[in-house]
């Protein structure tokens, strides 16, 4: 009995304590971003200014902008316009729609590309017999129509500006070891609803903070798959773009920085995207994220160890690429408290339950530091308006715990699935493309009441100081299933109501 009780709390005590480290490393980047803080923001000014002393118009590299769409009519249209609005000579810029759509979305490219290409721009809409390899298929399928140099990527829904090819191509161009250079992402619907609003924050996180610790201190840096440009010769001796994972995006740029290339991050050039205004499209989108990141973890991390970087950038490849985990072991604490409370003598032992909370306070308040960074240095003028949606943020990434549990072990059982395409409704919708997740809801509303059990009996054994953790986990549960249900049910009532007209696509070369 003694031994099967030490057992289960020190399975409990396990996620708790690698949970701690994940956090731990958050308040270590947070200290990576800051003690490189001017000299990286300062080398992609310099970068320009050198250009601009050393280069002429005349000298300008073709560059080819790649667009991969799949059904994504309510925001195509301002993706084709904003880049080829961008400024760069129209002789040295080839735009190429990457269209796999089966809906009305051909129709308006066909439309808007007929338009551009009448006024000069060398713009081509390449279509495929199949979606075989999905994105990253489509990306590889249209570097075979082009012979530019370099190659800058964006998602449907990103709209970038006007002087993102000429504020990147001097980094390409003077630094000879950098293979992809990745801007950092804006907001274009930050405001639309309270999930939006900590959406950005959560991505804030990511782009003030991570990316540029990351870069600027010679670590593995991803390439986030839209807003950035490549240089050709970096895709090919990364091996192209493969589609055995879901984020081809990190799998191809930790490729090719396994093979020498350098990452850079600029980190004041913003190209706005939208953020998934709905939870099911939200989960969607972090589902595959998180699979695609522990896929690639398994195909690349041995080479990485392998490999012969700094031990900073290997340590730092790991939590990068795994720290998708957090969610299971998060899910194992929670599903475990009730267990060690009433089958063992925990609930005895002052000092286990103080330890206990003071690791899971100091992890609970890791994340929350780092988007209060970002905050800080991305907004120092309108940072308190967004920082009141933290609580809701930290409710929200609990309640997300299942979801991306699922996909977690979906990578690691080797199981293979459809990539699924982050649905974006664009200012005005022509057509709302829905995401299902009943049975998701039922099961956290699920977990949500046993945690609220689990702290209702933390509180019937004096042990209150447990019960706020207990109640936020309760809570955050609790939120995203009826959120999950409210929007599956709005979903497909509006899905119902639609009329689908035919589109008979064409291709421009």
């Amino acid at each position: 009995m003694y031994f099967a009780q030490s057992l289960l709390i020190i399975t409990y005590f396990i996620p708790v304590v690698l949970l701690l480290i994940f956090a731990g490393n958050l308040y270590f980047m947070i200290l990576l971003y800051l003690r490189t803080l001017h000299r990286g923001r300062d080398e992609a000014t310099s970068l320009n200014r050198r250009f601009h002393e050393q280069y002429s118009e005349e000298d300008l590299p073709l560059i080819a902008t790649q667009l991969p769409v799949y059904n994504e009519c309510n925001v195509v249209e301002r993706a084709i316009r904003a880049i080829a609005a961008m400024d760069y000579p129209l002789d040295r810029h080839e735009i190429q729609v990457l269209d796999d759509s089966n809906d009305e979305t051909c129709t308006i490219i066909d439309r808007v590309a007929a338009e551009l290409l009448s006024k000069g721009h060398r713009i081509h809409v390449i279509r495929r017999s199949n979606r075989e390899g999905y994105k990253a298929g489509a990306l590889e399928n249209g570097l075979r129509h082009t012979e530019a140099e370099f190659i800058a990527l964006f998602d449907a829904d990103f709209v970038p500006p006007g002087d993102f090819l000429r504020r990147m191509i001097p980094i390409l161009l003077l630094r000879r070891d950098v293979g992809f250079a990745q801007a950092r992402w804006g907001h274009l619907d930050g405001d639309q609803n309270w999930l939006t609003k900590i959406q950005c924050i959560g991505l804030d996180g990511h782009f003030g903070i991570e990316q540029p610790a990351r870069a600027w201190n010679s670590c593995f840096m991803n390439f986030n798959g839209t807003a950035g440009l490549w240089r050709r010769e970096a895709i090919h001796a990364g091996g192209g773009w493969e589609h055995d994972t879901l984020t081809e995006d990190m799998d191809l740029s930790y490729r090719a920085q396994l093979k020498g290339w350098k990452p850079f991050f600029v980190s004041d050039l913003a190209v706005p995207a939208e953020v998934p205004g709905n939870i099911n499209a939200f989960k969607s989108q972090q589902f595959r994220w998180a699979k695609g990141s522990i896929q690639t973890a398994i195909k690349l991390l041995p080479r990485v160890i392998r490999s012969g970087a700094s031990p900073l950038a290997k340590i730092q490849a790991v939590f990068h690429m795994t720290h998708y985990l957090t969610h299971p072991l998060l899910l194992m604490m929670i599903m475990l408290a009730l267990p060690v409370l009433l089958f063992t003598p925990f609930r005895e032992k002052p000092v286990l339950i103080w330890l206990f909370v003071s690791i899971v306070a100091t992890g609970t308040l890791a994340p929350i530091t780092l988007y209060i960074t970002s905050q800080r240095v991305l907004y120092p003028g309108n940072k308190r308006a967004r920082l009141r949606n933290m609580p809701l943020l930290t409710l929200v990434g609990i309640g997300m715990t299942l979801s991306n549990t699922c996909a977690v072990i979906e990578a690691i059982m080797g199981r293979s699935s459809e990539f699924v395409r982050t649905p974006k409704q664009g200012q005005t919708s022509i057509r709302h493309y829905a995401c299902k997740g009943t049975t998701a809801a039922v099961v956290e509303l699920g977990i949500g009441v046993y945690c609220y059990i689990s702290m209702f009996l933390y509180l019937t054994t004096a042990k209150a100081i447990v019960t706020p953790f207990l109640f936020l986990y309760a809570t955050g549960f609790t939120l995203v299933g009826l959120v999950t249900l409210r929007d599956t049910l709005v979903g497909s009532r509006k899905q119902v109501e639609e009329v689908k007209p035919d589109a008979e696509p064409v291709s421009i070369m």
